[in-house]
């Protein structure tokens, strides 16, 4: 398996732009695919705080025998969270470590302003490498630019050839801030994935069709975390860095853009996530 590459973030830190993600996933179902993967290559692991799967992560990190610093570990702080003093430090202990690579505001839900400032404190304090925010729109990522010191470095938002966001990835390129896909695969959805110029693709590269957009996504710009239990899954998904996709084929992938989400927030889903605790101090 080749190994990864790394895109430089705007404050200099390096970050591999492929790695696994542990939305969904049980503590022992996370553990068994962040070991797999950081023994098959990964070195970008994502989590949150609402996953309630950070202790799993933390264990999984220790038992791969990996050096910590070789390992770009990126957890979310969620909206319950965003007002208490300790909620970074508690992270930290959750995941077992000294330092996060990558924090980020998991929601532009509840009081976000303080959540961020709590995230400037600690990468002040060195706790954390970089900041971020995740499911922000246009505006209130402007938000944040106007009253940050530290300027955020990623932005975690649903991301796939059905969806490419252009105006964002604009703006955001502008701001020289950069787009980390979730949903990459479009949440599994099999018209997506089965589409004839990825099924094409595939059997010009020796690939699969997922394989062959998650290469799109990384050759666009985009940091790509597809999540998986099954190791043959997880070992595909990194498979990545062996091939290239011509302009034309990048080309003929774009055009398949139509503007459709999986997931879009309410103003009602935003309140629930402010209220909604979750059990972290249960964690296994």
């Amino acid at each position: 398996m080749n190994n990864p590459t790394y895109v430089e973030l705007n404050n200099g830190v390096e970050m591999p732009v492929a790695g696994i993600g542990t939305f969904m996933l049980s503590p022992d179902e996370a553990e068994n695919s962040v070991l797999s993967a950081l023994q098959g290559g990964y070195r970008l692991i994502d989590t949150a705080n609402a996953y309630v799967n950070e202790k799993a992560v933390g264990r999984a990190i220790k038992k791969s025998g990996v050096a910590r610093e070789e390992i770009f570990l990126e957890t979310k702080l969620w909206p319950s969270f965003y007002e208490q003093e300790d909620a970074v430090e508690k992270t930290l202990e959750r995941l077992d470590t000294e330092y996060i690579d990558l924090l980020l505001i998991h929601q532009p839900a509840g009081n976000y302003i303080a959540g961020y400032r709590l995230m400037e404190k600690a990468y002040k304090e060195g706790k954390v490498k970089a900041i971020g925010l995740s499911n922000f729109t246009i505006a209130q990522i402007q938000e944040i630019l106007d009253i940050c010191e530290i300027k955020p470095a990623i932005l975690q938002t649903e991301v796939h050839p059905y969806s490419q966001e252009k105006e964002l990835k604009e703006f955001l390129d502008k701001e020289n801030i950069i787009i980390q896909a979730w949903y990459p695969l479009g949440h599994g959805d099999k018209a997506l994935i089965g589409e004839k110029v990825f099924t094409e693709l595939a059997g010009k590269y020796g690939k699969s069709n997922a394989q062959i957009i998650l290469r799109w996504h990384i050759q666009a710009g985009n940091v790509v975390i597809p999540g998986s239990k099954n190791p043959e899954h997880i070992h595909a998904n990194f498979d990545l860095f062996d091939f290239n996709l011509t302009d034309a084929e990048m080309d003929s992938i774009t055009a398949l853009n139509k503007d459709k989400r999986y997931y879009t927030s309410t103003p009602e889903m935003l309140k629930g996530y402010a209220a909604f605790v979750p059990p972290v101090d249960t964690q296994k």
